[in-house]
């Protein structure tokens, strides 16, 4: 999980791993709360880029 919170890419992993498909590495990940925050930072960033909120976006902004 370090690796790719480090920033190196879900496929390269897998091929470290000797996965042939990354579904099998995804497996292995369970992202952090600093990863789900930054998740909903970024949709909330690309959402009122975007223009008006929409329902849900609000919703995740009051949170």
């Amino acid at each position: 999980m370090h690796v790719l919170q480090s920033g190196v890419d879900l496929t390269v992993i897998a091929l470290w791993l000797g996965h042939e498909d990354t579904s099998t590495t995804h497996i292995y990940m369970e992202p952090d709360l600093a990863m789900k925050e930054e998740a909903v930072s970024r949709s909330m960033r690309q959402a009122f880029d975007m223009g008006p909120p929409y329902k849900l976006m609000a919703f995740l902004h009051a949170l």
